[in-house]
């Protein structure tokens, strides 16, 4: 009997994935809109909240590079399934808590368990996509992680006045058990699903740069990859431009709800907007790299370092949030940063597979990972420390300039012309 293909089979993955990915997002932002609440209920201060923020981010810091090397070794189908049923648990366990300390602890799984969810992600965009559609696919899963934070505030707003802040935890965790049986189900890799087209398997493997296949077999050594300027590249422009997804993340419902005054329910209503705006840039600054190129006749590398540049530049939208005269205009802000935030990321996230062969680009995004996540941490202590002397306004304005200098440092050390592979092979001889 002739195999029934599923045309263009390589969009419903990355919509899988994607899937996965808003699940994600949910059970992390799920925290920050139960705040309100859980600062009453189990008197969790806005010091102690920064504490909490900074473990899952600590935690998440320092289990990428693993996470990224444990799904080179163990395959996308089997890596991404496994780390998504630690972090579901993780989120459950959320409604077990009775203080700030428990609380931090339960976050620490989750951040071990969710550091996965972008090398994961990344790698199957490296299997599945030739060069000319990474970015498109990136933009594409990415937007989960807007889409998660954006759904965030109304279903746990809801689940608390309808149940309890207990019950929040334990929807937003399982929903992402059921996903991990619809990914087992579906998913298999490009040279063994029975339902992929081998025309279409072709056009993928013909896409992709040669010298990044010749490499898929062999592993650099993290001695090798560490040493290579342009994951250090990578690395410190994520350090910088992370801070404004955590804050965004983090923040946005406990800013609104103190500064500007907005009621449990005002946060359910607009607090998902930002992440709308989000969702928006993931997906244009996916498809403004393959513009680039053939509009403008621009090299790959350098499709992606103008989207970043044109995110950086509108992240000066969040950082006038100070001069807004009320809550409304203030959320308009913030959707202007949400936007730009997102777009800019996707471009950053998706030079790993730009630059390095597929067996390390989950490896190389672990580390870049890494490095956003110190960033992340780094700056939620300071607004833990800092927000109740300077207040949020100063900190806006400061995400704004390390997004712009993250730009700076990707165009000076990062070659428009030459891949990571490249520097590799130089360094092995």
């Amino acid at each position: 009997m002739k195999p029934t293909y599923v045309k263009g089979l390589r969009w419903w993955i990355i919509g899988l994935v994607m899937l996965g990915v808003v699940l994600n997002y949910l059970d992390r932002s799920a925290l920050g809109v139960a705040m309100p609440t859980l600062s009453k209920e189990l008197n969790i201060s806005t010091k102690e909240y920064s504490y909490i923020v900074a473990a899952f981010q600590g935690a998440y810091m320092v289990m990428q590079p693993l996470a990224g090397h444990l799904l080179d070794i163990l395959g996308s189908r089997l890596g991404y399934a496994v780390f998504a049923v630690v972090w579901s648990i993780a989120c459950i366990l959320h409604g077990l808590a009775t203080g700030w300390l428990s609380m931090g602890i339960y976050r620490v799984l989750l951040g071990l368990s969710e550091s996965a969810v972008i090398p994961a992600s990344m790698k199957v965009v490296a299997e599945w996509f030739p060069d000319k559609e990474k970015s498109v696919a990136t933009g594409w899963f990415n937007s989960g992680t807007s889409i998660g934070a954006m759904i965030a505030p109304p279903m746990v707003v809801w689940c608390i006045l309808t149940f309890s802040w207990q019950v929040a935890f334990v929807i937003t965790g399982g929903l992402g058990l059921i996903w991990v049986g619809v990914w087992l189900f579906a998913y298999k890799d490009t040279k063994a699903h029975p339902r992929l087209d081998p025309a279409e398997l072709e056009y993928i493997t013909s896409g992709q740069a040669s010298d990044r296949n010749k490499a898929d077999k062999t592993k650099t050594p993290w001695r090798a990859l560490l040493s290579n300027r342009n994951l250090w590249a990578l690395m410190t422009s994520r350090f910088l431009v992370a801070p404004a997804w955590a804050t965004f993340t983090f923040w946005i419902p406990i800013y609104l709800s103190t500064v500007r005054g907005m009621s449990l329910k005002e946060i359910a209503l607009f607090a998902w907007m930002p992440f709308l705006a989000a969702d928006l840039g993931s997906i244009v600054g996916g498809y403004l790299c393959p513009f680039f190129m053939n509009k403008c006749k621009v090299s790959l590398i350098t499709s992606r370092k103008l989207v970043v540049l044109i995110g950086s530049l509108l992240m000066f939208g969040p950082a006038c949030i100070g001069l807004a005269a009320d809550k409304y205009t203030a959320v308009v802000l913030f959707c202007i940063g949400g936007f730009a935030h997102q777009a800019l990321s996707g471009a950053l996230i998706t030079l790993a597979s730009d630059v390095f062969p597929k067996s390390d680009v989950a490896t190389a995004s672990g580390w870049t990972g890494s490095a956003a996540w110190l960033g992340q941490a780094l700056f939620s202590l300071v607004i833990g420390a800092a927000v109740g002397k300077i207040g949020y306004d100063p900190l806006f304005v400061c995400l704004a300039f390390f997004d712009v200098l993250a730009s700076i440092i990707l165009w000076k050390m990062i070659p428009s012309t030459q891949s990571a592979n490249s520097v590799l092979a130089h360094q092995a001889n």
